[in-house]
């Protein structure tokens, strides 16, 4: 109200005018610019997960599909053959070795890395240790291919320096049956990663055991081996599998390592993919695509069973 007794309304707050052109109410451009900003903000997110899943689409899901579709469908239509074809002496034994690979290197892991990791996790364990073999670790498990084949043929092949080195106090690996173009050789070089990779896995679950459990168990009276196998490996054991699956599909889908180290001699599926591809062998290209479904199939168990046990292992490190 006004001295006069009139009443006074409010004046709505204004932009600066535009020559010749309405006034804007300020609150209302600072909705609309408010407004723009969310919209942006909401948008950028899914632009960048829409680029994701188009990649995904294209180098995973839609190769993935030509190949079943190759696998099952001849010139005459619906065929089992390509995939009955996989039971041929030479396609089962690529996958008898490709197994045998992985499961070899991957105890090979676990073994060396779960007892890496313990040691390196002791109360008396110098810290610098810890991070070194951490640091070197991470360095390891990208180590492969052709500058991992290269380094064990200059270490361990027939001419070797550790090979030379052991010659010389009368000690002949290759004449004691070794071989480094062999599945013992590729093991031991997937043993070069497969351990720092392993230690990396390991590490928070042996992180996760509890000192009140240890304490608990040697104030019951129970010893080191009882503790262990009531207490510890019962509750390491999911992450152990866990670990011993995923070195495994490392494994198992290697074929850089193999091929430079062996030249290709050593029936591997990922090899023979590649030979019936590059059209080195008189085969079917359908035949490799039944190959590459095979492994398709048998990395889809891993995955799955390693899924469930990631699952039942997280409970324990909550």
């Amino acid at each position: 109200m006004s001295q006069s007794g009139e009443t006074v309304k409010p004046q709505p707050d204004v932009t600066a005018r535009p020559s010749g052109g309405p006034s804007v109410p300020r609150a209302v451009a600072s909705a609309g610019s408010g407004g723009v900003s969310a919209l942006v903000g909401r948008t950028i997110p899914w632009l960048f997960v829409g680029l994701f899943l188009l990649f995904v689409l294209a180098f995973l899901i839609a190769p993935t599909v030509v190949l079943v579709v190759q696998t099952f469908i001849g010139d005459n239509g619906f065929t089992l053959s390509y995939l009955a074809g996989l039971w041929d002496y030479q396609y089962r034994i690529a996958f008898e070795n490709s197994i045998i690979l992985g499961v070899a290197s991957a105890f090979v892991g676990l073994v060396g890395g779960t007892f890496l990791a313990y040691s390196t996790l002791q109360p008396g364990a110098p810290p610098i240790l810890r991070s070194i073999v951490t640091s070197f670790s991470a360095v390891a498990t990208n180590f492969a291919g052709v500058p991992l084949a290269f380094a064990f043929i200059s270490t361990l092949g027939s001419l070797g320096l550790v090979t030379l080195g052991l010659k010389h106090i009368g000690i002949n690996i290759y004449a004691m049956g070794f071989s480094l173009y062999s599945l013992t050789g590729l093991t031991v070089t997937f043993a070069y990663f497969q351990i720092p990779l392993m230690l990396i896995i390991i590490t928070p679950a042996i992180e996760g055991l509890r000192a009140q459990w240890r304490e608990a168990s040697d104030g019951l009276g129970a010893t080191s081996f009882q503790y262990w196998r009531l207490i510890g490996l019962p509750i390491l054991f999911p992450s152990l599998l866990g670990g011993f699956l995923l070195l495994f599909g490392s494994a198992f889908s290697a074929f850089a390592t193999p091929y430079a180290l062996t030249d290709g001699n050593i029936a591997l599926v990922t090899i023979d993919i590649s030979n019936v591809l590059s059209g080195n062998v008189m085969s079917d290209p359908q035949v490799g695509a039944a190959l590459s479904t095979g492994m398709i199939l048998v990395m889809a168990v891993v995955l799955i069973i390693y899924s469930l046990t990631a699952r039942y292992a997280a409970r324990w490190r909550r």
